[in-house]
């Protein structure tokens, strides 16, 4: 995972909350920001990937803090035989991607503190993604996905279909899994290919929730509605309908709808790597 770190009304933006609403959670024991020298909050990924984790639970769920501090208490797991696993098939879109990756860490053999600790993800985020497949960012599932060396594509259950060839008619389209609130994720094309096409669908302040790279490049073109890419933390873009931008994968990128209303792109990566 990468080490930006974000000032708590950056973060409150991403969050899609008030800066006032993340410190009633620093008071309620919900997160514990990082400091700068000057005291200044700071928030890094895996802080960024609780607060989605709260957010969730709290308006989806309705849970008050005292409920939300149960779930994120920290929950140690060791790995279970696979005898006694049901294996679940990564290409089944309808299983939801949390279950396939608990799979995928009891077939390695590892610990939810193993994984943890290689990804940078919050022990108590994993464990409760693993239940209900909701909670972590797009940077924190792309360092999972890496983690046992698969994509969020295969876990979403794109591939199969003719590789030489890929009809979806307008308006046909299916949607990954969802994992962030406010993101529709559309495969354009079936198969696994050398270049992976998504119709993004951003509700109003939808965001990545932090940056992430892979390799790759990457080619975008808005349909409606606005948006920002930011590259390595400092350059920011603003894109509005009809805008294309280039960029490689291999730089740290974030993102996130600028519109009061949906914002609609065509998103491609080149190779299979998102």
């Amino acid at each position: 995972m990468d080490d930006i770190r974000f000032k708590i009304t950056e973060a409150a933006r991403m969050a899609g909350v008030s800066a006032s609403t993340l410190r009633l959670w620093e008071s309620q024991g919900l997160i514990e920001p990082l400091r700068s020298a000057t005291g200044q909050r700071l928030f890094d990924q895996t802080l960024m990937d609780r607060l989605k984790t709260i957010g969730w639970l709290r308006t989806e769920k309705g849970l008050n803090p005292a409920a939300i501090r149960e779930v994120l208490k920290d929950e140690g797991e060791t790995a279970a035989p696979m005898e006694t696993q049901t294996a679940p098939d990564e290409g089944d879109a309808a299983l939801a991607i949390g279950p396939k990756i608990r799979h995928l860490r009891r077939q390695a053999g590892r610990t939810l503190q193993s994984v943890a600790d290689e990804t940078g993800i919050a022990l108590s985020l994993l464990s409760s993604f693993e239940r209900i497949s909701q909670g972590l960012s797009l940077p924190a599932l792309h360092a999972l996905a890496a983690c046992f060396g698969t994509t969020l594509a295969v876990l979403s259950g794109q591939e199969g279909g003719d590789h030489r060839q890929s009809l979806v008619r307008a308006g046909q389209w299916t949607a990954w899994p969802a994992t962030a609130s406010g993101v529709s994720i559309q495969p354009l094309a079936e198969g696994r290919h050398q270049m992976e096409c998504h119709r993004f669908v951003l509700a109003p302040g939808a965001s990545s929730e932090g940056a992430y790279l892979h390799d790759g490049e990457e080619f975008l073109h808005v349909l409606q509605g606005r948006m920002q890419i930011v590259l390595d933390g400092d350059q920011f873009f603003d894109l509005t309908a009809g805008d294309s931008f280039y960029f490689e994968s291999t730089r740290f990128h974030a993102w996130r709808n600028l519109h009061e209303a949906e914002t609609v792109l065509i998103w491609i990566n080149t190779p299979a790597t998102f």
